[in-house]
């Protein structure tokens, strides 16, 4: 099973400036050039949000490749940083699908400059499918000591690997293991957010194949998180009694029985007239209100459902411990509620973001946490 990362169009500019110093690269002792940390980032940060096996446009990667010609003019006699260049434009071939021409500056980034770090790299991209690049992978680490040049770089490419075989405890333990050593924070900063889904997606190695295909996505709606506790959980049987019953017929009558709100605004005073649409994006607010709603149900205890507001929002000077929630807002004790019981956090200690979108593999996590 191979998750899909969305394609960013990202705007880099680099800087000319360069600062020599000496570096050990394997035995070799070679001078640090802040271009080539440049170039390194620009070229990660794209490979990072390719999808695998999908070329890429050349438009994206015409910075990077810019910059490689500038440094190459000065790289005559310097057989370490041509070669390390070659391995760079093997990498970009690479991204856009131009395989031959990748096979053929990986060579020559070897004969040039043996052992370099991108090469090594770019040699596991090339060797074939996920499974054989982590063959490939476990064999430079068994010789490849923390602390040393490349390791990093091994176990991020690791973690990549296992994410996309979806091995996701695995991939987190390896991204976690590369960030640990990352001292320059390259491969942190670009690779956190995939880290993450590993960890979201830790529990969703016994998940249906239709609901693996929600987890990854970035955006999901009324309809998939019905989609999810259906297939994933028990949470809705109440709702239907062991019937079958559409996702359609699950949205109207959890809908009908409150357990959907008719809007996600925590600034409404007073329901709208209109009805919801079961394909709206879910945002942390509308997760709440069916979280809470849902883990009250599951404790036949509807008094949860008023059981904050009784206490905060009464009185004639009402008042909110989350800043971005107001007192009287109907969304106060379901927010506040998963928060205290850790279902659901703070973004910062103070705020709740009520209208940032939930990810699916966050919301199976809930769910199942709900129905033990």
């Amino acid at each position: 099973m191979k998750l899909l990362f969305i394609i960013l169009s990202v705007l880099i500019s680099a800087s000319c400036t360069s600062t020599q110093r000496s570096i050990t690269v394997g035995r070799i002792v070679v001078p640090e050039d802040t271009r080539l940390f440049e170039l390194e980032e620009m070229i990660v940060l794209i490979e990072s949000n390719a999808i695998p096996n999908t070329p890429i446009a050349e438009t994206l990667t015409d910075p990077p490749r810019n910059m490689i010609r500038n440094l190459e003019r000065e790289a005559q006699g310097d057989l370490y940083l041509s070669g390390t260049l070659a391995a760079w434009s093997g990498r970009i071939a690479f991204l856009e699908g131009r395989l031959g021409d990748a096979s053929r500056l990986y060579n020559q980034s070897n004969n040039s400059a043996p052992g370099n770090i991108p090469a090594m790299i770019l040699g596991i991209r090339l060797s074939g499918s996920a499974a054989s690049q982590l063959l490939v992978i476990e064999r430079e680490l068994s010789i490849t000591a923390q602390n040393t040049p490349g390791f990093v770089e091994l176990q991020t490419e690791r973690g990549r690997v296992l994410l996309e075989m979806g091995r996701f405890a695995e991939a987190t333990a390896a991204f976690d293991t590369a960030f640990s050593q990352d001292e320059r924070g390259i491969y942190r900063e670009i690779y956190l957010q995939h880290r993450n889904i590993a960890w979201e997606m830790r529990n969703a190695d016994t998940a249906s194949d239709q609901t693996i295909g929600l987890l990854g996505q970035g955006v999901i709606t009324w309809n998939d998180s019905i989609t999810i506790a259906l297939n994933e959980t028990q949470l809705l049987r109440f709702i239907s009694g062991g019937r079958a019953l559409s996702n359609s017929e699950y949205f109207s009558r959890l809908l009908e029985r409150g357990f959907i709100p008719y809007t996600q605004d925590v600034n409404v005073i007073n329901w709208p007239s209109s009805r919801p649409d079961q394909n709206e994006n879910l945002t942390r607010a509308g997760a709440a209100w069916l979280i809470w709603h849902l883990y009250a149900e599951a404790r036949a205890d509807r008094s949860m459902l008023t059981r904050y507001s009784s206490r905060f929002a009464t009185g004639p000077n009402p008042r909110s411990p989350i800043a971005d929630i107001p007192p009287l807002s109907p969304f106060f004790d379901s927010i506040l509620g998963s928060v205290e019981t850790e279902l659901l956090h703070l973004i910062d200690g103070r705020n709740f973001a009520p209208a940032d979108l939930i990810r699916g593999a966050e919301l199976l996590s809930i769910l199942r946490r709900i129905d033990r």
